[in-house]
């Protein structure tokens, strides 16, 4: 498939006049989704250096909460240039995040990566599910994207469940399809498209 400029361009400019400066907050039955700012700093040191969540997903070494003020940056300069969106998932009306969920980036075509984390004392209960509902919900209706991917590294079944279980179908395996460090990584690729809402 040949991709031009032209439509790269045109897609990132619908993007980011449907991506307001005000960051958009989410909520479902029993999360809220909120912007990431400093004071979760400890919440996201907790979560990105439990090696359980970390398996199958590659952050940055971190050896002390001051370390994750460069995540926080990360995410917020990502969203004021309109390259991607991460919130933070909030429990009900508590403030501590247990998780994370966003799109990394915006893609061609009017797509974009869905990338999620969880805290493991909240595995299996349905978290997850409610949280990508919302963002899918978003990012169809607001963001007008058409379609929505997900890479996993192989062997991570519960990542592979919840995708499956929002609606999203695998598409196949990807040679070395990630980058990390310099190393090439093979993942499952997975999509959801904007009729399947």
């Amino acid at each position: 498939m040949i991709v031009y400029i032209e439509d790269i361009k045109t897609t990132w400019a619908s993007i980011m006049r449907a991506l307001s400066d005000q960051f958009p907050l989410l909520s479902t039955a029993r999360l809220h989704l909120i912007e990431i700012d400093h004071p979760h700093q400890p919440d996201l040191f907790y979560l990105l250096t439990d090696k359980r969540v970390t398996r199958y997903y590659h952050v940055m070494p971190l050896n002390e909460v001051a370390d994750v003020r460069k995540v926080v940056e990360f995410f917020k300069q990502r969203f004021r240039e309109k390259k991607g969106i991460r919130w933070g998932i909030a429990h009900d009306k508590k403030t501590e995040l247990i998780g994370v969920i966003g799109f990394n980036s915006f893609e061609p075509e009017d797509s974009a990566m869905l990338v999620f984390a969880l805290v493991q004392e909240y595995w299996g209960k349905g978290y997850m599910t409610e949280a990508i509902e919302a963002v899918v919900a978003y990012a169809f209706s607001t963001l007008e994207l058409k379609s929505i991917q997900a890479d996993v590294l192989p062997g991570n079944e519960a990542s592979e469940k919840v995708l499956t279980k929002t609606g999203f179908h695998h598409e196949g395996l990807l040679p070395e399809g990630m980058q990390w460090e310099g190393k090439g990584y093979d993942v499952n690729r997975y999509v959801r498209k904007a009729e399947t809402l």
